[in-house]
């Protein structure tokens, strides 16, 4: 059975790590690269980091960010999200440092070249962004460029179904940094689709997380905000989910009382 997996996400505005709120309302952390080493220290699955604000003003990947983390060493998979608008920026992200790339807003501009970018790299590296929330008519898709939603489209199911992605980032974005704010019904939708779901947006207590991880369909909860408050929430969310198949928090592991 594949195990079940915690990431931690990185959010990076003017290159530095910041609290999201919403997808407006923004509080500084400090350095992503402290972030991401104390991630990789304490033992999460997967960090993801994403620079929110390089596909908005087209400034590419974040590559000397990804290259100076790349320099530093880590033992954690690392994701990448922000800027990738080609095949060719794509494949510099990976180049750069990146494991696998988490695409947004090209899923709204070039869905091909979404499948380019997958056939060049393997759908295992490629995994796709949606924020979603729950509209008058059902689960709506955001797009954080234009500021408006839609429902979501058979081009977008096609590419989940048809495994152009290895996993779905499903983001109730209004929700994002509310403490247990996650709305778990907006994963009904992509219940069926061939994609695994990663699930993130005010994911914060244990129970919540354990009971989001449960469901079938979802392969990994991502969490912000809430690992930056406490150093050992890490430690704490694993405790907590035990009988889950997910790989043991680091002091369970090494014995530390």
């Amino acid at each position: 059975m594949l195990k079940k997996r915690l990431v931690g996400v990185i959010t990076v505005k003017d290159g530095q790590a910041v609290q999201s709120f919403g997808y407006k309302r923004y509080l500084p952390l400090g350095s992503p690269e402290i972030l991401l080493e104390n991630l990789d220290r304490w033992g999460v699955d997967e960090i993801l980091l994403q620079c929110i604000d390089c596909s908005r003003r087209s400034y590419g990947p974040n590559l000397a960010l990804l290259e100076q983390i790349s320099s530093e060493g880590r033992s954690t998979p690392l994701i990448y999200s922000g800027g990738v608008d080609s095949e060719f920026s794509a494949v510099a992200a990976i180049q750069a440092g990146a494991d696998r790339i988490c695409i947004d807003s090209l899923l709204h501009v070039s869905p091909q070249s979404v499948e380019r970018i997958s056939s060049r790299l393997g759908a295992q590296a490629v995994i796709a962004s949606i924020p979603v929330t729950a509209g008058k008519g059902g689960v709506e898709w955001f797009d954080y460029r234009r500021q408006t939603s839609k429902p979501i489209g058979a081009e977008l199911m096609g590419i989940l179904n048809d495994r152009v992605v290895s996993e779905a980032f499903v983001i109730d974005w209004q929700n994002e940094g509310v403490r247990q704010g996650f709305n778990a019904d907006l994963l009904g939708l992509f219940a069926s689709v061939n994609t695994p779901i990663i699930a993130f947006g005010g994911l914060s207590e244990p129970d919540q997380i354990k009971s989001v991880l449960s469901m079938p369909s979802v392969s990994a909860v991502a969490v912000g905000n809430f690992l930056a408050y406490k150093e050992h929430a890490v430690q704490t969310y694993k405790a907590c989910l035990a009988g889950l198949p997910i790989r043991e928090a680091y002091y369970n592991r090494e014995n530390y009382s």
